[in-house]
């Protein structure tokens, strides 16, 4: 029926069924034509609804993206596209190349060599990264850790990224699965990487960090500049303090590094050392032990010189054994989070098992790092327990010493182990968890906080949230 002044009303409900109608005529089409050519039309499209209930809420997702970002989303278009013929594995593959290419776009933005600093954690793969070209190196978890701890994106935005990566690894057309997708779960997906990815602004803290990195890397700091940045480090909070630290000491110990650079870095270097966590500290005595090990010198000069300014000395591994279970430990997580890591897991866990020994022995400035990797290998990846690593995880636990299983029952608490805990496997795993590092617990205040998670109601991955659960970690953490 006209409106006055002849503009014509469209009734939603008539505009819904000439989609739905076209979206049909286009499946009897396309299905059509397979079957004149013998291919199977059994299950290769998503049905009609699923498709209709995508349809109708991307405009609400897309609402977030502002209108003049919106003509370089390449791959959303083709994500839609996909998702309208009923191809949504396809459609969560392209959803995640745009999330992909927007934080490597971030990192690019921000500054790509602190990012390639903080993100890689071993030397000697660090050492092929330098240009925006060498990003597609760092696989997407890598990619993920590496934006979260530089700030570009929050804790939660990484946690809901994190499930959609693993979705997409296990769910999408990235290979074969039998796994079954709906239309609304992708649209929230989208709207998701639009808001914690795509336009996701920075906080102030991480706008001064990128400031401070422009001028630590342009010229010579004066006394007065490194007095204000100092200033500026007194209310750094730790988590992104450690990151900052990280991504100085690679600079400092990378052999091209300019003069300037140096002399700033080392001006800068007592305030930021006041900020930083016990396991960084310990985490660049290792790091300079492995320079020894390897070989490399005068990174390893480079390195103690910056210890040596802060009186860092205890913070130097006491043999080596130390830096060689620091490197397996990461070489275990790089393994456990790629591909094929039913394969690559096995030797690796071994080799840690031989290096802890019987009686669990960790140097006490990683025992933190350890439980937490041991943790998250045990975790599994949720797509399935690795069937040979398994029985050392569980020999590893039972190694525990009464603080390390403490560590482990606060485990909850990591970001990345958090993440884990959304997915059905490793909530099984989190309950054998604890059931292995029970007796373990002989504090009041672990067996305290022991049993308050084991009447816990919902899922592992909201413990950290939980009100009783946050105040007790606080009381007994002080």
């Amino acid at each position: 029926m006209p409106r006055p002044g002849g503009e014509i009303a469209v009734d939603p409900n008539e505009a819904a069924a000439v989609a739905l109608r076209g979206l049909q005529s286009f499946e009897e089409l396309i299905l059509g034509e397979l079957a004149k050519t013998g291919l199977p039309t059994d299950g290769i499209l998503v049905g009609l609804a699923e498709r209709h209930a995508l349809m109708e809420s991307t405009g609400f997702a897309l609402a977030r993206l502002p209108v003049q970002d919106r003509g370089h989303a390449s791959y959303i278009s083709k994500m839609i596209i996909a998702g309208s013929v009923g191809l949504f594995d396809a459609a969560l593959n392209y959803l995640w190349d745009e999330t992909v290419l927007e934080l490597r776009k971030r990192v690019v933005n921000f500054d790509l060599q602190y990012f390639y600093e903080v993100a890689e954690k071993n030397d000697n793969k660090r050492k092929d990264l330098k240009s925006e070209e060498d990003l597609p190196k760092l696989d997407d978890q890598k990619l993920l850790s590496g934006c979260r701890e530089i700030g570009l994106i929050s804790d939660i935005g990484f946690q809901e990224l994190d499930l959609i990566r693993y979705m997409r690894n296990w769910a999408s057309a990235a290979h074969p699965n039998q796994a079954e997708l709906d239309g609304l779960q992708l649209a929230n997906w989208l709207g998701t990487c639009i808001k914690h990815a795509i336009t996701l602004p920075y906080d102030q803290i991480t706008a001064q960090v990128k400031k401070l990195l422009v001028k630590v890397r342009e010229k010579r700091l004066d006394e007065s500049a490194i007095k204000e940045i100092s200033t500026f480090f007194v209310n750094l909070p730790t988590v992104q303090a450690d990151p900052l630290a990280s991504g100085f000491f690679s600079r400092y110990t990378t052999l091209t590094t300019t003069p300037e650079t140096l002399d700033n870095i080392r001006g800068l270097w007592p305030a930021l050392w006041d900020r930083i966590s016990e396991d960084t500290r310990y985490n660049f005595g290792f790091r300079l032990g492995r320079f020894r090990a390897n070989g490399d010198q005068e990174q390893a000069v480079l390195a103690r010189q910056l210890l040596d300014l802060v009186g860092g000395a205890t913070y130097l591994p006491s043999e080596e054994r130390a830096w060689e279970i620091d490197g397996a430990l990461d070489e275990l997580v790089d393994a456990h989070n790629g591909w094929s890591n039913f394969y690559t897991e096995p030797p690796i866990a071994r080799r840690l098992q031989e290096l802890v020994g019987q009686h669990g022995d960790v140097p006490e400035g990683l025992s933190r790092k350890y439980v937490l990797g041991v943790v998250e290998a045990f975790l599994t990846n949720g797509n399935g327990v690795a069937i040979n690593a398994d029985p050392v995880y569980r020999d590893l636990i039972a190694r525990f010493s009464p603080q390390q299983a403490s560590i482990a029952l606060r485990s909850f608490t990591d970001t990345a182990i958090a993440s884990k805990l959304q997915q059905k496997l490793p909530r099984e795993q989190w309950t054998e968890l604890l059931g292995l590092i029970e007796n373990k617990l002989t504090g009041r205040n672990d067996r305290d906080l022991f049993d308050t998670i084991q009447g816990f109601a919902g899922q592992p991955n909201q413990l950290s949230k939980d009100a009783e659960i946050k105040a007790k970690l606080k009381r007994f953490d002080a």
